[in-house]
């Protein structure tokens, strides 16, 4: 379900955001306009990503997410309504690839969360996903990938 997890050392990356802190069940009624929202604001402003979209969860709540949408981009991004400039961080962190429908990632954390603990590695409370490959490149949720990251205290 996933792939063999390594730990590297990300950088940080400047990004374009929005914080959103919302019940659990509201995930998939948020995340579509959201990135909409993000894409239209960056297009508004002329700046075009630098890869693909990512969600950056910073505490792990069984009723409710506390995360930030976003892109990464080469540009600052000026503040507009719900989009601000932001980071992902400079972290060493596990990673993996997941692949797979959007269903399957909770699996596929777990997977990963019993590989960390099987190696000795301690999780710091937060974690990020980049969607590498998604819809947008097709019907079959088989090609999607989802990067999942968990930096290491």
């Amino acid at each position: 379900m996933i792939d063999e997890p390594k730990v590297v050392e990300t950088e940080t990356q400047q990004a374009a955001v929005i914080h959103l802190t919302i019940p659990r069940e509201k995930i998939q009624e948020e995340m579509g306009p959201g990135y909409n929202e993000l894409m239209s604001t960056l297009k508004a402003q002329g700046i075009t990503p630098t890869g693909p979209w990512f969600s950056h969860h910073f505490r792990m709540d069984p009723k409710v997410f506390d995360f930030e949408i976003g892109v990464p981009v080469a540009a600052e991004v000026k503040a507009t309504g719900r989009v601000k400039p932001g980071t992902l961080p400079a972290a060493k962190v596990a990673r993996t690839t997941y692949r797979g429908g959007y269903d399957g990632l909770g699996p596929a954390w777990g997977e990963f969360e019993t590989w960390l603990a099987k190696n000795g590695h301690a999780a710091a409370p937060d974690l990020w996903e980049v969607y590498s490959a998604g819809p947008e490149t097709g019907n079959d949720p088989d090609l999607y990938r989802t990067e999942l990251n968990r930096p290491l205290k």
